[in-house]
């Protein structure tokens, strides 16, 4: 069962994903919020596997809300995917940086929200869409002060660095393998080594990484 925590400033949008899950085997709405404020106390009260969160939000927005969570060790087993649209992409980066697992647009299918919020829970990032990546490239490279700094990635061996390199491409485990000959099974555990390497938190981290170092950029995107 996942127990997931609606975080929107609206009820009605609350009650359509409260009902949506709940008429869906699997999941359990244990608490709402209606904003940053209310978010921050309910997971700590609530404890949820996964925060559906808006970042607009009166008061103390999602993204204040999210910087809290992050901070706060004894929640490091709650996953928050960030709801937005286009019109706010300007949060997007920031949100995944101090540490959402994905984001999902709000004009999404239902069934879309369902799998995402899947995945969040099982500990993958929701980056697969080109749009995503595209998003992601554009806001790492436009907050890059500076020169890019190579020195975190000098602790990877350089087939870790290929892998790092196309994570930050945005290619899947099984696309990986493929572009490297190797079984996914290699291909996770040089994820895992680099996650352990870079102290990263997950796959979204690490796509952050990877264009914040430069070892991906621009003309590496779709």
């Amino acid at each position: 069962m996942i127990r997931v925590l609606l975080a929107d400033d609206r009820r009605l949008v609350r009650a359509g994903f409260r009902l949506l899950l709940e008429n869906e085997v699997g999941f359990e709405v244990c608490a709402e919020a209606a904003d940053g404020r209310e978010t921050v106390e309910a997971v700590r009260t609530a404890r949820p596997d996964v925060v559906v969160l808006d970042i607009r939000m009166p008061g103390t927005d999602g993204l204040t809300a999210l910087r809290l969570l992050a901070a706060d060790s004894d929640l490091a087993g709650t996953r928050v995917l960030v709801l937005t649209t286009f019109d706010l992409d300007e949060y997007v980066f920031e949100a995944l940086r101090v540490g959402a697992s994905g984001f999902l647009l709000k004009d999404a299918e239902p069934a879309e929200l369902l799998r995402a919020i899947r995945l969040v829970a099982a500990g993958e990032a929701l980056l697969a869409p080109s749009v995503t990546r595209r998003l992601i490239a554009a806001f790492a490279d436009g907050r890059r002060d500076g020169p890019a700094d190579e020195t975190r990635l000098t602790a990877l061996t350089t087939r870790e660095r290929e892998v790092l390199t196309l994570v930050g491409g945005g290619l899947t485990n099984s696309e990986i393998a493929e572009r490297l000959m190797v079984s996914p099974a290699t291909v996770r555990t040089h994820i895992g080594r680099v996650l352990t390497k870079l102290d990263a938190r997950d796959r979204v981290q690490l796509v952050i990484l990877a264009y914040e170092t430069g070892l991906v950029t621009a003309c590496h995107r779709e």
